[in-house]
């Protein structure tokens, strides 16, 4: 019983067998029941985060959140389900309607094709591809034409002006968050993300430890992929009103929300399976299925603090979001690619640094070094920052604005 996934599929395969079916409708059988599990795993798991979402954000804000519907409001994921069905389905008369009902397929659809490739222990996962990284990276950007598609189809001035503020800042962070994303493929040497997790053997190996500068620079680039907070200006309700799905309502606008929760998630289990380990884990080799509990385990603390974060941050205005990323995170991410290979190369047949607790904590001279190119990297970043604004600081103070003069009132007749 230590895989009984293997079990379950044994048993199906001989069920097709009795039933005379030709081998390649049963392999067919089994890929669309397959793929309908992941799916549906995907989604529930949505359902559930949106609870948990309300009800730590309740509890950091000193509230109750849900608590009406069923024991401890869990039912209330479902109550809002069922409102978004029976809410009135809107068209605009003058929208592109093959444009305008495709988009929130697409937002849904584009993150449930990233769970296809997504480990959840050593041996369970949807397919494994050997260039899944470069995958994710693809699929991952169909959901910049989801957003694009909305605002343009929708016929609306409001909706067209917040997508092309929103692709604006999808487009920009995606440039840092594959730069961050190279740095596990090279140390692994792999596009796998099986590799990429089975390199991370133990606590000191995780790539976490030999580049957390990249990591962090993963999960802020990511965080402003889907939009969450302080990045959330893809609505920006005060300013392009709700922003490029301003026209949508009822359940095609619940797909919209769907689709932004379930990415949130799906970026909390890559960083898990990229920087953390993913499935590894005492035990995991006599016991497979333990692996899938780390791997949720890690993923839900990533996700808790996409809620922290929520909860806490303002939003950030839209030029200082691009300064963020253009002036810091790109060149941040630039200089990390460029050093982590040569380090890499140079200390990677210099053996263990110290080794503790039977082997269980083994630190080698190649993760020292790249964890101290890290912190190289970070201090010289700190520092050009603040030169920079004490630089800012001083040009303000010689030269402040002068107040704009204004025209004498009209006396009234």
């Amino acid at each position: 019983m230590t895989d009984p996934l293997a079990l379950l599929g044994d048993w199906l395969l001989n069920l097709l067998a009795q039933l005379n079916l030709p081998p390649g409708l049963r392999q067919v059988i089994l890929y669309l029941l397959g793929v309908s599990v992941i799916a549906t795993v995907a989604l529930v798991i949505t359902i559930f985060n949106t609870w948990l979402e309300r009800k730590i954000a309740a509890r950091i804000q000193d509230r109750l959140g849900p608590n009406r519907v069923g024991p401890w409001g869990l039912l209330q994921p479902i109550a809002d389900a069922i409102k978004m069905l029976t809410k009135e389905d809107t068209t605009p008369a003058a929208a592109d309607k093959v444009a305008y009902n495709i988009a929130p397929i697409l937002a849904v659809v584009s993150v449930l094709l990233i769970w296809a490739v997504i480990p959840f222990t050593s041996q369970w996962f949807g397919t494994q591809l050997n260039v899944a990284v470069l995958y994710i990276a693809a699929v991952g950007s169909f959901g910049v034409l989801a957003v694009l598609m909305a605002g343009w189809s929708s016929n609306n001035k409001y909706a067209l002006l917040g997508a092309f503020r929103a692709v604006s800042q999808l487009i920009s962070y995606e440039v840092p968050l594959f730069l961050s994303l190279l740095i596990p493929v090279l140390l692994a040497r792999s596009m796998d993300i099986s590799v990429i997790v089975e390199k991370q053997a133990t606590l000191l190996e995780m790539y976490v430890v030999a580049a957390p500068l990249a990591a962090l620079l993963f999960f802020i680039s990511s965080v402003a992929e889907v939009g969450r907070t302080p990045f959330d200006l893809l609505e920006a309700e005060s300013e392009i009103v709700a922003g490029y799905h301003i026209e949508y309502s009822g359940f095609k606008f619940g797909m919209f929300q769907a689709g932004e929760f379930m990415h949130t998630f799906t970026i909390a289990a890559l960083t898990a399976l990229l920087f953390l380990g993913g499935w590894q884990g005492p035990g995991v080799a006599q016991a497979p299925i333990l692996g899938l509990f780390y791997f949720m385990g890690k993923s839900f603390a990533v996700y808790f603090v996409t809620m922290w974060m929520r909860s806490t941050l303002p939003r950030i205005r839209i030029d200082h979001m691009q300064a963020l990323n253009w002036k810091i995170l790109v060149p941040i991410a630039l200089t990390l690619l460029m050093l982590t290979p040569i380090v890499d190369y140079f200390t990677k047949d210099l053996g263990v640094l110290f080794s503790a607790f039977g082997g269980a904590l083994t630190l080698s001279w190649r993760f020292a070094a790249l964890l101290l190119t890290n912190i190289l990297v970070t201090l010289a970043a700190i520092e050009a920052v603040r030169r920079n604004a004490k630089r800012n600081f001083v040009e303000r103070s010689r030269f402040p604005e002068r107040p704009v003069a204004r025209p004498p009132r009209e006396e009234a007749a």
